[in-house]
């Protein structure tokens, strides 16, 4: 039987703090291998310990948002239409979810584009990390099982023109984008549940939130056709898309409250068959110097 190791009990403790309901972390442990009593037991254990938490300072708080289970879905920022004019392209709009706020974008990316964007990441791929809670530095994790490479913001004319494209279709600006982050799933490769925004109960975030705030919305790019598995899922909205190369799916979880959304839980599923290749951007509230 599967035994909760430390990756594990990090994994409990954040998406514990994170207000993920114990229902959605049994789940999840059980997909994975574990016991379904067992993972009850680690769950109730994981949710205990932070009740017992002493909260972070107000100040800090403030600065990271507020998770809510009452969040307000007001107007996205993403222009409306099925067709949005994307900087020098089109893109189609396969379908709006309200609640979460998720979008699903054809054509965003040219074959010949994402074949570039894989070539040029394969000579730079390194193990994929996650933020360490308590000092905000890059934690390892069996969670995460990818290898990814970066390209600065507008690091040459060709990043910038992907870059300046995904702002348009964001509607958000330019200087607020983190570098465009390339992503390479082996079969067998996973990104358990998790949130994309900065936890705000954990004191490592706050080395984040100095340089251009909270993160607001996340977009995904699949640069291959995944043959099986590799979905990206909402397991708190029962949302699943598939992977199809060129396409990407665009989420938003925090409001002009800035309140952050506990049903942008999100996932990359195991590869069941094949490679999987993605591109992520995400976009924070204020400029971000790279």
């Amino acid at each position: 039987m599967l035994i909760v190791d430390a990756a594990w009990t990090e994994w409990l403790n954040t998406n514990a703090g994170l207000g993920c309901t114990p229902e959605s972390m049994v789940d999840a442990m059980v997909k994975s291998g574990f016991d379904v009593d067992y993972a009850g037991v680690q769950v109730k254990m994981a949710i205990n310990r932070h009740k017992g938490r002493t909260d972070a300072p107000a100040e800090a708080e403030a600065a990271a948002g507020q998770i809510s289970a009452e969040y307000v879905y007001d107007a996205i920022p993403v222009a409306s239409g099925n067709v949005i004019r994307a900087y020098d392209r089109d893109v189609q709009v396969l379908m709006r979810v309200e609640q979460p706020q998720v979008i699903v974008f054809g054509n965003v990316l040219s074959p010949e584009e994402c074949s570039e964007l894989i070539e040029r990441s394969r000579s730079k791929l390194k193990r994929s990390g996650t933020v360490n809670p308590e000092t905000g530095g890059t934690d390892i994790i069996p969670a995460r099982t990818s290898e990814g490479t970066w390209f600065k913001r507008c690091e040459d004319a060709f990043i910038e023109r992907i870059d300046k494209r995904i702002a348009s279709l964001m509607n958000w600006p330019l200087e607020n984008g983190e570098g465009l982050q390339i992503l390479h799933y082996k079969v067998g490769g996973e990104y358990r549940a998790h949130y994309d925004y900065f936890d705000p109960n954990t004191k490592g975030s706050a080395v984040h939130i100095q340089r251009g705030g909270q993160r607001v919305a996340t977009l995904v790019v699949y640069l291959n056709d995944v043959p099986d598995g590799g979905e990206t899922t909402f397991p708190e909205a029962g949302i699943t898309v598939g992977g199809r190369q060129g396409n990407a799916v665009y989420f938003r979880y925090m409001n002009d409250q800035r309140q952050l959304d506990p049903l942008s839980l999100h996932g990359g599923a195991p590869v069941r068959e094949g490679e999987k290749w993605v591109m992520t951007k995400w976009v924070r509230e204020h400029r971000r110097d790279v």
